[in-house]
């Protein structure tokens, strides 16, 4: 069902919401699949019995009705994966984050010069400690095919902490016979250790090669706990639909809290390369 909190003018929200304050803000009646959804937000005083939007959604749906950087944020745990995202309008920044196992997602304002700060807490960015001026490249190759064996693996049941390890360490062996220590056991360990993938992407109205254009920049990383931040080179984000197949490589490579800050910075446009329309 979904709430809000006056006093912060938070809300919590399922698409199926969003969905219906799109048709009113465009001045329709929603369809027959999204009525409960309808009557769900006029019964908690949202929208009401002519279809009228309540003053406390100005900021989230002028952003949502016109937005300037779209964020979304994919974190894949132990409960599967959870979306968050933030929405960047002309006056208001949105930020929403969803639930394990909820339909719904919280929105609520949040100021834009924290911005980068918001984005780093949905993935839990840790501090941690710097490499030294010269350390070597920590890097692991392999393939789709042998990550996917690995966890097909670690949901075979193992006497104990040292079997599981076994099982994947097999389980790699086979799908890719290329992968040799120490690439085989540092790529064992970090699978082992694994906390969360995540993956960021902004997308925004931009220009390319002198025409309007859809931009688009993300990254892919995976938290490894103890053994820290690996940043997915390949495949490539941003992944489209049937890029990737168990023959793609996958490359990991060692990084840190610092430079994953950067990276999440750099993913967002500068004022130069946003398509502001004229008057």
């Amino acid at each position: 069902m979904p709430s809000y909190d006056s006093s912060r003018a938070r809300f919590r929200l399922a698409d199926r919401h969003i969905a219906v304050f799109a048709h009113l803000l465009d001045g329709e009646t929603p369809p027959d699949e999204l009525w409960d959804s309808l009557v769900e937000l006029q019964g908690i005083g949202l929208v009401g019995e002519e279809g009228e939007l309540a003053p406390l959604l100005r900021d989230l749906l002028g952003a949502l009705a016109d937005p300037v950087v779209m964020v979304q944020v994919e974190v894949t745990g132990e409960h599967g994966p959870v979306n968050h995202g933030v929405i960047v309008g002309q006056e208001a920044v949105i930020a929403h984050d969803g639930w394990p196992g909820e339909e719904e997602s919280e929105y609520v304002s949040i100021e834009p010069n924290t911005l980068v700060w918001e984005l780093a807490r949905k993935v839990n960015l840790h501090r941690g400690e710097k490499p030294e001026d010269g350390a070597p490249e920590l890097r692991v190759e392999t393939t789709m095919a042998a990550l996917d064996a690995a966890f097909v693996a670690l949901e075979e049941p193992g006497e104990d902490d040292d079997a599981t390890r076994e099982l994947v360490r097999a389980a790699l062996t086979e799908a890719d016979n290329k992968l040799k220590d120490p690439s085989l056991g540092q790529f064992l360990d970090l699978v082992v250790s694994l906390n969360a993938t995540w993956r960021i992407t902004t997308a925004w109205d931009g220009k390319h090669d002198g025409e309007r254009a859809a931009m688009v920049r993300a990254i892919g990383v995976w938290d490894c706990g103890p053994l820290g931040y690996w940043i997915r080179e390949q495949p490539e984000e941003p992944i489209m639909p049937g890029q990737v197949t168990p023959d793609s490589a996958l490359v990991l490579v060692r990084s840190n809290s610092a430079e994953v800050w950067e990276k999440i910075t750099d993913l967002l446009p500068d004022g130069e390369e946003l398509l502001i329309e004229e008057e």
